[in-house]
């Protein structure tokens, strides 16, 4: 037991570091202190439960540099976002901790340099995402060596452990065996803003011994929450379009797909308003500019996924709109949690539509893989004595490369694991007999859909939001809050929106500029295309950038399309609309001379609708590619392998075919490959360019 007089010091010390990082003025925030000495002075391990915004990473900062001046080795710190870390080496700096990060978007140049100056005793503190824990040699050349002198073990993020949090990563399991090599006494510290009763249960069940833990009260009482229900996306563009130039400050739309972030993002930039998209698709270092430019309030709104969540701290942010519903309360506290952190005033407002509850569970039967694609990758890589890297086993089954992806690091992280993988990259099959977890997979599941039920309670509640949020996270004596929507309906925000804005969110949802990409060049092409025998390089006969009406099913267009695959024909209107954007808003130089059409010997849909659009743009249509083999449909073809075997030697084209430019329509656009292999056919017949044309796309639907 440490004496008074020692732990007085050690609070002065732990003072003094947080005055020298903030201000003269600085005090520790409730049970802040109490954290700390819990770590510097009783060695503990210790979960702490607070409110985002409350100071996790001074808690562990503070301590950070109270070990180091007592000659121990860095702090180790789990954390699951490239954003948070980026944020993260900028707090941990004003603390005086020299931060190293390890993570996949590094370079090995950089990752090189940073394990170096840890094993030097360089830095005080290294960020590790969770997935380098499954690298053998980040364990047995990084962390073993440190961990006998390690000062502090830091899991941010901790719900991420247990298979009962909203956001469980397996990757997080190999936290226990950091914890088995760890000193017995060293201490630990579990940082999460959004644990309930179950989850907290679940994190000291798995990880063992005694853990003391802080937890303080969860509400927000800056911000004032607001349920708003519009059926169609129109009406939710309208309303975006109108209020979010009347919101003060700065803030955050969040979507539920990368594809409807883009489409906010344009239509609100298209309506004069400072908008960008952030996603997993965008690169790294156009992801640090956009988290820049919001902090630094050089836009209006950042629209993102939640690739945006975790981690990314503007103290300012006045507004956190949903354009979708989340899939649970935990997962929407936390992100609309990210406003009004230090700011007296802050709008949460939840849009809903009837397309959440299908994302929803599509997310949710999407969460574990198939039980037939387990068996086939087991016996694929099983079958193989040398091993198979991921390439490899992705060209041997026909399924998704990110299903592929996702099961195989799901097999990896299984405790114990069927498979394997090398220093060479290779997966190979253990010894072990498999059976896919049914029970565990089917009690997940079970989970996120009642997470689903509980999050739909929330968009209809009449009573106070915020007391919802709180006793869904198990806080201790939740109350009314008195600010939200139905505490205050006086203060909530206006659900109103002009008609006119509902009539041009309404054309600008028909208007919207889907592209079909010519692929440039086909990787494994000897294997793919034997009896073609396309060249590696497609340049001399790929299409020109092509152009696609509507995304299925999707209001408007979308839904016509929908039926009239159905009925197998397609409303007059679906051709006059295609007409109208080939000839008013594509602006092709030169313009198609003719057009033809992806024959099919199941329907003569396509070949119908090509004839009334050819008769519109007054151009012929002329039939030159035929199939001369039977093939599997192509939207069985799961991924670029299978798709494009299956159109090898399939179609022919006819003779003494028109020279200009033309039009090549399908109904469908989902991989391109079938555009890919007719456009090349038809210019090696001598055909010029070449404009493919589809009335619907598939992609991310």
């Amino acid at each position: 037991m440490k004496s008074s007089k020692e732990a007085s010091k050690v609070h002065n010390d732990a003072l003094k570091i947080l005055k020298q990082s903030i201000n003269d003025e600085a005090k520790f925030r409730d049970n802040q202190w109490e954290a700390i000495n819990q770590l510097v002075l009783k060695k503990s391990k210790t979960l702490v439960v607070q409110r985002t915004g409350w100071g996790k990473s001074a808690v562990y900062f503070i301590s950070t540099r109270l070990f180091r001046n007592q000659n121990l080795g860095p702090t180790i710190i789990i954390s699951p976002l490239i954003a948070l870390m980026r944020n993260q080496i900028i707090s941990a700096s004003s603390y005086g901790v020299n931060l190293g990060t390890i993570h996949s978007s590094q370079s090995p140049e950089d990752e090189e340099l940073t394990i170096k100056k840890l094993l030097k005793n360089d830095l005080d503190a290294l960020i590790i995402a969770p997935e380098q824990l499954a690298r053998e040699e980040i364990i047995r050349n990084v962390l073993e060596p440190i961990s006998k002198n390690a000062g502090l073990l830091v899991i941010d993020e901790a719900h991420c452990i247990s298979e009962w949090g909203h956001d469980f990563r397996p990757d997080y399991q190999k936290v226990k065996t950091i914890i088995k090599f760890l000193p017995n006494n060293m201490p630990v510290l579990l940082t999460t803003a959004t644990a309930n009763n179950r989850v907290i249960d679940d994190i000291v069940d798995q990880l063992g011994g005694t853990i003391k833990t802080i937890r303080g009260p969860l509400t927000r009482k800056s911000l004032h929450l607001q349920c708003i229900s519009y059926d169609k996306p129109s009406e939710r563009f309208a309303w975006l379009a109108q209020t979010i130039p009347k919101l003060p400050g700065t803030g955050i739309i969040y979507a539920s797909t990368k594809r409807d972030v883009n489409r906010v993002a344009d239509w609100l930039s298209h309506c004069g308003i400072d908008a960008k998209a952030y996603h997993s698709g965008i690169r790294s270092d156009d992801k640090l500019y956009l988290e820049q430019a919001l902090l630094n309030n050089e836009i209006k709104v950042l629209v993102a996924t939640n690739a945006l969540g975790m981690g990314y701290d503007k103290p300012d942010l006045a507004f956190v709109v949903h354009y979708q519903s989340p899939g649970s309360v935990i997962r929407y506290y936390q992100e609309v949690g990210r406003a009004g952190r230090s700011i007296a005033k802050a709008y949460g407002v939840l849009l809903s539509g009837k397309e959440d509850d299908d994302i929803q569970r599509y997310f949710i039967n999407q969460a574990f893989p198939d039980e037939h694609l387990v068996n086939t990758i087991l016996n694929t890589i099983e079958d193989s004595e040398d091993g198979l890297r991921e390439f490899q086993i992705i060209g041997k089954i026909n399924a998704k490369v990110n299903k592929v992806r996702k099961a195989l690091k799901f097999l990896l992280n299984e405790s114990p694991s069927p498979i394997f993988k090398g220093v060479n990259k290779k997966y190979y099959r253990n010894l072990e007999s498999y059976d896919l977890p049914r029970e565990k997979i089917k009690r997940r599941s079970e989970l996120r859909l009642n997470e689903w039920k509980a999050m739909e309670e929330y968009i209809s509640s009449k009573n106070c939001l915020m007391q919802f949020l709180s006793k869904e996270l198990n806080d201790h004596n939740p109350h009314p809050c008195g600010r939200c929507a139905n505490c205050s309906p006086k203060d909530a925000i206006s659900t109103v929106y002009s008609k006119e804005m509902a009539i041009e969110s309404g054309k600008y949802l028909q208007k919207i500029n889907i592209p079909i990409k010519p692929k440039e060049r086909i990787l494994g092409y000897r294997e793919m295309f034997p009896i073609y025998n396309f060249p590696f390089e497609l340049k001399k006969l790929m299409h020109q950038p092509g152009r696609v009406l509507c995304y299925w099913a999707d209001p408007g267009w979308g839904e016509l399309v929908k039926i009239g695959k159905k009925d197998k024909s397609f409303d007059k209107e679906l051709v006059i609309a295609s007409a109208n954007l080939i000839k008013n808003e594509w602006k092709l130089e030169p313009f198609p001379e003719w057009l033809t059409f992806v024959p099919s010997d199941r329907s003569k849909l396509v070949e119908k609708f090509a004839t009334e659009l050819a008769n519109e743009l007054r151009i012929d249509c002329i039939e030159v590619v035929y199939k001369i083999k039977q093939n599997q449909p192509q939207k069985t073809m799961q991924n670029k392998f299978y798709q494009c075997t299956n159109l090898d030697g399939v179609f022919e084209i006819a003779s003494n075919i028109p020279t200009g430019p033309a039009l090549l329509i399908d109904d469908i656009y989902d991989s391109g490959w079938t555009f890919t292999v007719i456009s090349a056919l038809l210019r090696r017949a001598g055909s010029d360019r070449i404009y493919p044309f589809a009335v619907t796309s598939t992609t991310n639907k």
